[in-house]
């Protein structure tokens, strides 16, 4: 199959994937295209809905539970500068677990392959660390169930530190505190140390937990009293569109698996302000930072994208024949009448290019025999209109050959060594056939 075919059987698949566990066939569409496909064509769609919405109906024929029960029909209006507050919350922490992901990948690195003693560093840690804080256990969402059943006291169940939990009201803060921060450390060292998880499930996990302290913060300060159920869905669409880059999966996703429509606004403001701030510092998602950082841009433009494949060396074109700044007209007449080309660079003893004669602007003094022998290139030629040297991207010639209407610019080392020229017809040929190449691979 070629690339866009397998493209996009990697985004039906995605699609449904998270259409069936979560019972959200729009979230699945969604995700596929902000994530993976990045350049989408219209038909892309029809695949990408089918493809969920038969996971949705075979899941729910499995399984006809939901994930996760939200049953509101309103949310508070003043409560809106508190939305946007979560929205800066769950960035900040969605910075800190891209980061923490990343940081534990490059430790891992060191060891490639299944090494056994990445195995055995990475067993211990997260035996550790279950041990101490059992919520950070699987994939958390029996964590999510009882926060948003109201049951947060069961969150200390089966830890070490239950016993206090009448003593100290903080117990359960400090708790939350700890898992929120560990599970993307837990989640990162499963995967480094060769298991299998993802930060998906993990940012679910993790926002429920943020937006839970969020609201119990507030509500224990006197302040003001918020729904806390409310803000525990909200900092997992914060987090995840923050961590996922994917603000719009973020906002059905949520609604879809917690039937919280009504709290579409909500979601809006919060998912959208904590894309936008956690964008600002860490411009890729958790999935695409390690693929930039190994060199590939893939946000990057289809077109850039080809035309960086290109080499411009290979596109140099060297048959315009140079001619000295002493030349007079009447050797140039005779140069032109056997050239191929209607341009001349005009060419130093050195080597360095000193400007261009073109054939159409010195047409008329051709005629004019009496000068043959006063006339001299200098006198003829004029500077170039820009220069480009033979490391240069090819999206940057191709902006100064627009800029100035040319069709072929003067190639040139740094010290001004001439080269050859590179001409825009070319340059789009050359780019037919790696797009064609492109296609078929």
């Amino acid at each position: 199959m070629d690339r866009r075919r397998r493209r996009l059987l990697t985004g039906c698949g995605a699609a449904a994937g998270l259409a069936a566990i979560f019972n959200s066939p729009i979230a699945g569409v969604l995700f596929a295209v902000e994530t993976i496909l990045l350049e989408l064509p219209a038909q892309y769609f029809i695949p990408l809905l089918i493809s969920s919405a038969t996971a949705t109906v075979v899941s729910k024929a499995l399984y006809a539970g939901q994930p996760f029960v939200l049953i509101t029909t309103s949310w508070p209006v003043n409560a809106v500068p508190f939305y946007v507050l979560l929205g800066l919350f769950t960035a900040f922490f969605s910075v800190y677990m891209i980061r923490t992901y990343y940081w534990f990948d490059r430790f891992f690195a060191r060891w490639p392959g299944l090494d056994w003693r990445k195995v055995l560093l990475g067993g211990t840690a997260l035996g550790a660390l279950i041990f101490l804080f059992p919520t950070l256990y699987g994939e958390g969402y029996n964590t999510v169930e009882l926060l948003l059943a109201g049951n947060s006291g069961h969150l200390t169940d089966g830890s070490i530190f239950s016993v206090y939990q009448d003593q100290n009201p903080w117990l359960l803060l400090v708790l939350v505190v700890f898992s929120l921060l560990l599970k993307v450390v837990a989640t990162s060292i499963t995967v480094g140390a060769g298991g299998n998880g993802g930060m998906f499930g993990s940012s679910l996990f993790s926002g429920a937990l943020v937006g839970f302290l969020f609201a119990r913060l507030l509500n224990m300060s006197g302040l003001v009293q918020i729904p806390e159920v409310h803000f525990i869905v909200l900092g997992m669409a914060g987090t995840l569109a923050g961590v996922v880059h994917a603000p719009l999966t973020a906002i059905f996703l949520i609604a879809e698996i917690t039937g919280g429509y009504a709290l579409f606004v909500p979601l809006m403001v919060v998912s959208s302000s904590s894309y936008l701030i956690t964008k600002y510092f860490e411009p890729y998602s958790v999935y695409t930072k390690k693929l930039v950082y190994q060199g590939v841009d893939v946000y990057a433009n289809r077109d850039q994208g080809l035309l960086a494949k290109l080499d411009p060396r290979k596109l140099l074109e060297t048959d315009f024949v140079p001619v000295r700044p002493t030349t007079t007209l009447g050797e140039l007449a005779d140069i032109f009448r056997h050239a191929s080309r209607n341009l001349f660079p005009v060419v130093a003893a050195g080597g360095r290019l000193l400007g261009v004669i073109s054939l159409d602007a010195v047409r008329d003094a051709l005629f004019d025999e009496a000068h043959y022998a006063t006339v001299l290139a200098r006198d003829l030629m004029k500077p170039p209109l820009a220069v480009v040297g033979p490391a240069d991207d090819l999206e940057h010639t191709l902006a100064l050959l627009d800029r100035y209407g040319a069709y072929a610019l003067p190639v040139c080392e740094e010290d001004g060594r001439y080269l050859g020229f590179i001409l825009k017809s070319a340059i789009l040929a050359r780019y037919r056939r790696q797009l064609i190449q492109d296609s078929q691979a």
